[in-house]
């Protein structure tokens, strides 16, 4: 069988020629000289193979996002330590909404001095009323004391804002929260609404004229006041007798006019028939005829002198004759005992800017239909202790 099995490969006749060694072939017996080691195949770091530039690039953009949130932080913290200072130095219940403005801050902390600071306050108690909101914004701010940790105070330049007195708020704290308060004007309010008396229903009406009263107040002047008592009578407080007194309303004079008793019992006063200005012999005529008292009573120019009669004297001469057409005396004397001053108290909307560094001023006010706005301006002012040590 081994004769019959292939001959060994004679593997001296494969060995190279020593020409083609000289090309770069290796023979098997020189790998067998080297010493042999393990592959490597890791090959090179990750980050051994970025740019040197883009490395620094991105360092740099760490450091600066870094810097970005630390400096972020501080105006946070400036901003609760300012509007502590705030609340403390103006005695407000509520403290303030401060934003400073400027980038990068930490550069202004260091020069303190800070670019722009807007200030929003909420309710400020101001006399009987509360502004719904004050807004300013100060430039120029030195600081006094060590941001963000050691704040004292601090001297504004200039401020400038404005006051906003809401007529939402307004009808909730005057005390009269039936009534309402829209825009008549630059410098009108119109008021309208019921108040209470005797458990009726009294409708009100009546128009208020702003100002400024100095430089840290607003006024009101509240006139053309009416007071009505639906289809009964119409009560306009007053001096001008003209266009104040009490008046019946047309749907009473037309329901007195057609009531013969009761219009009898007006008729039969003198007083009464002087100020209506008929004749009295047509008076005398229709006391003494239903038929001439129709004729008289009937006729459209009757009840316009019924409506134009001023019930004020006549009640004042005669308190029982409103019983006698049929109204309620005591409604009535509760009518006129409104006054004037006291109405217009009760619908004053003055108010006084609280307390305040005194540099701090009122400047145009004007009506906008949200309520009563009044720009403020000063400059100097002083906060927290700076304040206080002035």
């Amino acid at each position: 069988m081994a004769l019959l099995a292939p001959p060994e490969p004679d593997y001296a006749a494969y060995e190279p020629d020593e020409r083609l060694l000289g090309l770069g072939l290796k023979s098997d017996r020189d790998d067998e000289d080297e010493e042999w080691k393990p592959p490597n195949h890791r090959g090179r770091s990750r980050f051994g193979a970025i740019p040197g530039a883009l490395k620094a690039a991105v360092t740099c953009v760490v450091i600066m996002a870094f810097l970005l949130l630390a400096d972020r932080f501080a105006v946070m913290y400036a901003q609760d330590k300012a509007e502590d200072q705030l609340k403390k130095s103006m005695k407000l219940a509520t403290a303030p909404e401060v934003d400073i403005h400027g980038f990068p801050f930490l550069t202004q902390v260091f020069a303190k001095r800070l670019e722009r600071v807007d200030v929003a306050v909420p309710d400020v108690d101001a006399d009987r009323v509360s502004i719904a909101e004050v807004r300013a914004t100060a430039r120029d701010v030195s600081i006094v004391g060590d941001l963000p940790s050691s704040l004292q105070g601090a001297v504004i330049g200039s401020v400038e804002g404005d006051v906003l007195l809401s007529f939402d708020d307004l009808n909730r704290e005057l005390g009269a929260s039936q009534a309402k308060f829209r825009r008549d004007g630059d410098d009108r309010i119109n008021i309208s609404g019921e108040l209470p008396i005797l458990g009726a229903k009294v409708l009100i009406s009546a128009e208020a004229h702003v100002g400024r009263d100095g430089d840290r107040a607003v006024t009101t002047t509240v006139d053309r006041m009416r007071v009505d008592l639906p289809g009964i009578v119409t009560y306009r407080p007053g001096k001008d007798r003209a266009t104040s007194g009490l008046r019946l309303h047309p749907q009473a004079a037309e329901a007195l006019a057609r009531q013969g008793e009761r219009i009898k019992a007006m008729l039969a006063v003198p007083a009464v028939v002087e100020r209506l200005g008929v004749p009295q012999e047509w008076v005398g005529k229709a006391l003494r005829s239903d038929a001439e008292l129709h004729r008289l009573t009937g006729s459209p120019q009757f009840v316009k002198q019924l409506m134009g009669l001023n019930l004020v004297d006549v009640v004042s001469e005669h308190p029982w004759l409103l019983e006698k057409v049929g109204i309620d005396p005591k409604l009535i004397a509760s009518l006129l005992a409104m006054r004037p001053p006291e109405l217009s108290e009760r619908l004053s909307m003055s108010f006084r800017l609280p307390a305040a560094p005194a540099e701090l001023r009122l400047r145009e006010i004007k009506v906008e239909p949200e309520g009563i706005r009044a720009d403020l301006g000063g400059s100097g002012l002083t906060f927290g202790d700076v304040a206080a040590g002035a």
